[in-house]
């Protein structure tokens, strides 16, 4: 059996898409081929204990007195890309096959391929991996469910940075499809105010499953209430036209700007630079670093153009997944996007506000979200108490690698009264 063929099954078995692919790929190295015959004995004489089979064609049937540990499912029949355990008691009659079966057997010495440290990394450490990769690095609670956190330390203002509930739930998403299979766009709403002090629990629903395009729906759950959504689309590589027309702008290298905040690692600044951007509690640095194509500071009453340019990219280096790449990549997209079009309605006695209604992405080619990206954003209308981000992001090359659009209620606070006492 070619092992293309092994990794393209492998690919397709639920319980492994959770897995980083470089496990899946370890996997497929280490499998053993199993045929039985229709009424036949699944484990044979000297079979070792916890061996783990996934089911290549053919049916099997359970036992009533079955009690691996199989806790992804209730069944008492399999079928093709499902799997079982031995039995630790190593009864001769625990799983019969109905049909023809061919399975794949990983050893039980291999077994520790199936629990990495992460979604992303067989053997992430935490205290050297990106802060991106850690803060979209999910628990995996079945097939379709996985449980997230607000890091302590992770960008908030008082509630769940929209960028941190888009990138977990395609993180999610990401982990129920085939790895060769990438994302290639979603349409995310923003429906209540995430709490940052309790779990998110992501619940992935699979709509659809063609040979190469997957879509997912994924609903972010808070105290039994949907408070955001998205739906994902998944695409296999395959040869296909290639064309641009939009130019990235000419704009200064990123090595050559200086940072957002305060001090940046690798990074000296002059003197008169103001050091802002210390890690308080309320105020934490970003998982990235960024660089503003216009340096200029403008306060928060000075009226401007509704468009911005910086590179930005995630601090660290990330794994190659490139499937982690895009998640990263819709995670800092909501930086400073909706917020651009309030520009033109800044100045003295006005204090505005936004919130984040919809965004959707689309991802054109690779990328590594840790190399220099630059974002170029603008804003071409707001009307209703709605403002329109529209957000385009090129690598170094000057390749379009993704486009992003978002929606969101833009509106102007009263500014607060003081009573006297007097």
């Amino acid at each position: 059996m070619q092992s293309e063929a092994v990794i393209e099954f492998l690919g397709d078995v639920p319980v492994l898409q959770r897995l980083p692919s470089s496990s899946i790929t370890k996997i497929a190295q280490h499998v053993v081929v199993k045929h039985y015959n229709s009424g036949e004995c699944v484990f044979q004489e000297g079979e070792p204990d916890g061996a783990i089979y996934f089911i290549w064609e053919g049916e099997a049937e359970v036992s009533r007195s079955f009690y691996a540990d199989n806790h992804d499912s209730q069944v008492f029949q399999w079928g093709k890309f499902d799997h079982f355990t031995s039995s630790e008691s190593d009864r001769q009659e625990d799983i019969i096959a109905l049909t023809k079966v061919t399975c794949l057997m990983l050893p039980h010495k291999y077994n520790s391929l199936m629990h990495p440290y992460s979604l992303w990394s067989a053997d992430m450490n935490l205290n050297t991996c990106a802060p991106s990769e850690h803060i979209l690095s999910l628990d995996p609670l079945d097939v379709n469910t996985f449980r997230g956190i607000t890091l302590k330390g992770a960008p908030k203002s008082g509630k769940v940075y929209g960028g941190q509930f888009m990138g977990q739930a395609l993180a999610a998403a990401s982990k129920t499809v085939h790895f060769h299979k990438i994302l290639h766009s979603f349409h995310a709403h923003f429906l209540l105010a995430g709490d940052i002090n309790i779990p998110i629990i992501y619940k992935v629903d699979r709509l659809s499953d063609v040979p190469n395009v997957a879509t997912r729906r994924v609903n972010a759950v808070q105290k039994e209430r949907v408070v955001f959504f998205l739906i994902a689309s998944f695409h296999k590589e395959e040869e296909g036209f290639d064309h641009q027309e939009q130019t990235m702008p000419s704009v200064p290298d990123p090595e050559s700007l200086l940072p957002e905040h305060g001090l940046e690692e690798g990074v000296k600044l002059p003197r008169h630079h103001p050091r802002t951007g210390v890690s308080t509690s309320t105020s934490v640095p970003w998982p990235t670093e960024i660089r503003p194509v216009d340096p200029k500071k403008y306060a928060i009453h000075t009226t401007r153009h509704p468009s911005i340019s910086y590179w930005l990219r995630a601090k660290g280096r990330l794994p190659v997944d490139q499937a982690l790449h895009r998640c990263v990549g819709a995670y800092i997209s909501d930086m400073l996007f909706i917020q651009i079009s309030l520009n033109p309605h800044r100045r003295e006695g006005i204090i505005p506000s936004s919130i984040s209604l919809d965004h959707s992405m689309w991802f054109h080619r690779d990328f590594r979200a840790d190399d220099w990206l630059l974002y170029v954003i603008d804003s071409p209308t707001a009307y209703n108490a709605r403002g329109f981000s529209r957000g385009q992001m090129f690598n170094k090359k000057g390749e379009l690698v993704l486009s992003a659009m978002q929606v969101g209620v833009v509106r102007k606070l009263k500014p607060p009264t003081t009573t006297s006492k007097l």
